[in-house]
């Protein structure tokens, strides 16, 4: 990155695809004892490596298509079922070196979330929900139970129905125009809320969306409103053990291995609260993944762009949770979840992948596994 910015090294095919191979789980910000933002500068590099880079006619294509879909929920809808046919084939083999592709439980008539929800009891805060927009379509529930839970524990919740998505997608692989539009568009539907917190579902979408103020470092119309909005933004694990639990808990006799998203772990540097979530479920066991802290492949669209590369990743990941025995998994990243069912599927083995919220509703409703 020193060499690009420098004039020293050439933008030519070895060192972009060096760029386009890097997972940008943000495990180089955790490790670096100088506190470098390699993020900022990974996202930097990859906006000019998008601007510059000559990508053969196909490639650019298939990238063009990719941003054309995941980032509109009506879209992606649409395309579900015949990615789930696609999967149900094998036609895998025949996509990009073998790039998976995922079973998508797309309920056959999802039914919106309320715009505006009250708080069950007194009101302790009011907040913004993130629908999202891959989350929105291939997990609602895990939407519908994060706002369940934020009621049962006091809080009014607000979901703007004209929000879309937070441009991470975007951000990370390079596309720093596209993302600043759609961020522009995701931070006016939440403003003049009055908002305590805007919390948000997906590691991915928290990552960028914390990001915001240095998205538009220097834009005079938008930086101080994009600070402002960065400023309530809270993972729904951190928000809740910010919060502190009211609602009483059932008991769930269940042993749950932690996934640790790396937007989540890294980017955010959102670790404990999760599993401090989880534990504060009776009868609850969590048990640690070998190298959890290690990407599981998913990275966005990595997997789409670098099937062969996060294929392995995926395995290794996939090798180890399968060493802890347990029956369920708790992930806070869509794509993850997704990686990881879809690698488990090919073993021919079906555990349940669970958001921490999806759990703690479980525990606050009295639902057994």
């Amino acid at each position: 990155m020193k060499g690009l910015a420098e004039g020293t090294l050439a933008l030519d095919e070895p060192v972009i695809e060096h760029f386009d191979r890097c997972l940008g789980c943000m495990a180089c910000v955790t490790a670096c004892p100088s506190g470098v933002r390699y993020d900022l500068l990974i996202e930097s590099t990859r906006a000019d490596v998008e601007r510059k880079a000559k990508r053969s006619p196909l490639e650019r294509a298939f990238r063009d298509l990719v941003f054309a879909i995941f980032p509109y929920p009506r879209r992606l809808l649409r395309l579900a079922p015949l990615m789930n046919l696609a999967a149900r084939l094998g036609l895998q083999r025949f996509v990009r070196g073998g790039a998976l592709l995922p079973l998508i439980d797309v309920p056959a008539a999802s039914s919106p979330l309320p715009e505006r929800t009250p708080a069950s009891g007194e009101v302790r805060a009011r907040v913004g929900m993130v629908a999202g927009c891959v989350q929105r379509v291939m997990f609602p529930q895990v939407n519908a139970a994060t706002v369940r839970v934020l009621s049962a524990e006091g809080c009014e919740v607000v979901v703007p129905p004209q929000a879309g998505c937070c441009g991470a997608l975007s951000l990370h692989t390079g596309r720093a125009e596209e993302a600043k539009r759609l961020a522009r568009a995701l931070i006016a539907q939440f403003e003049d809320q009055q908002l305590d917190a805007i919390v948000v579902n997906v590691a991915g979408c928290g990552s960028a969306m914390k990001q915001y103020a240095e998205l538009f470092a220097g834009d005079r119309q938008w930086e101080a409103r994009a600070e402002l909005f960065s400023a309530k933004v809270r993972d729904i694990t951190e928000f809740l053990v910010e919060l502190g639990p009211r609602a009483p808990r059932a008991p769930l006799n269940q042993t749950v291995a932690y996934h640790d998203a790396c937007h989540l772990a890294h980017a955010q540097r959102v670790r404990q609260q999760p599993r401090d979530l989880l534990c504060s479920i009776p009868g609850l066991k969590l048990v640690e993944i070998p190298d959890g802290d290690q990407c599981c492949g998913s990275a966005g669209v990595y997997n789409l762009f670098e099937p062969a590369s996060a294929r392995e990743i995926g395995e290794r990941k996939v090798t180890n949770v399968l060493s802890t025995g347990a029956p369920v998994i708790a992930s806070a990243n869509p794509g993850c979840s997704l990686q990881i069912g879809a690698l488990l599927r090919e073993r021919g083995v079906e555990l349940t992948i669970l958001h921490p919220v999806e759990i703690l509703d479980r525990a606050l409703s009295g639902h057994r596994y």
